[in-house]
């Protein structure tokens, strides 16, 4: 039997506390999988992941990397031991050259908190074999675009394609903003920017979506630095161009950064 076509996630990882605190974004994540067809394997754009030539981990055993500090212990005592992919990472970078895009094997780096939080309370099993691939804030979208393009063949073969980041993601003023509740409503420069993406998202808009800097109200101000922002483009560049985004989650953290995540070809 051909496997079902997969399909593609952007997903907003938010504070690592993520993992192990209660909020409405942890319960999205974790009904999640169960909703999802089961995937072949998975692969991750995560923004923690930011390199000038596009790295993808090729251990058979890749290691948790806790690339945070100052969290409770509970959080760095959590492993998720997924296994690799080698073979799938090979393919990953054929496809990539073959879009001359240049591609790199890492078998040292493990996967990184933009990966491990989602795929922890989508998958507790850590069954399902995982891919890391990274970004590069130093190029645009529309290159993130064509990194998800070349992947886009993998969603035939049952893999699912995640791009880890933020719909907003402004962590200067969040990490001086403790005195702000966790459910307090967003600024109006979150609310509308916020609204922007899932308005140009959901209508299919993705030239607005790419020239966001220029078209999207206060995108400097919810993206100071955009490495957050880019795995979104390439999850839209793995999509086909008839499938117009789902917003399936929408939740705030202390009002200033938005949890939300899309979907690209999802049907239940």
């Amino acid at each position: 039997m051909a496997a079902r076509r997969m399909p593609t996630l952007f997903l907003s990882h938010g504070s690592p506390l993520l993992a192990i605190e209660d909020s409405a974004a942890r319960r999205f994540l974790t009904a999640l999988g169960p909703r999802l067809p089961r995937p072949a394997a998975v692969v991750v754009f995560s923004a923690h992941h930011d390199a000038g030539r596009v790295e993808i981990t090729s251990s058979a055993n890749p290691r948790t990397i806790h690339d945070f500090g100052g969290f409770p212990r509970e959080l760095y005592a959590l492993q998720y031991r997924a296994p690799g992919a080698p073979e799938l990472a090979v393919q990953v970078r054929e496809l990539l050259l073959d879009a001359d895009i240049d591609a790199a094997l890492e078998p040292r780096r493990g996967l990184d908190h933009g990966a491990w939080i989602p795929l922890h309370l989508m998958y507790p099993a850590a069954d399902r074999p995982v891919v890391q691939v990274s970004i590069d804030s130093a190029r645009d979208p529309a290159w993130h675009l064509a990194l998800g393009r070349a992947l886009r063949p993998l969603r035939d073969s049952g893999v699912l394609l995640i791009g880890s980041g933020g719909a907003t993601h402004n962590l200067g003023l969040y990490m001086h903003s403790a005195g702000r509740g966790e459910d307090s409503p967003p600024p109006p420069w979150v609310a509308q920017f916020n609204d922007w993406l899932a308005t140009a998202t959901t209508e299919g808009r993705y030239d607005d979506l790419v020239h966001y800097r220029e078209r999207a109200p206060y995108a400097a101000e919810n993206h100071p630095t955009p490495e957050h922002f880019l795995p979104l483009f390439a999850t839209l560049g793995a999509a086909r161009e008839d499938e117009h985004g789902v917003r399936l989650h929408a939740s705030y953290d202390r009002g200033l950064l938005s949890l939300d995540d899309y979907a690209f070809g999802f049907a239940e």
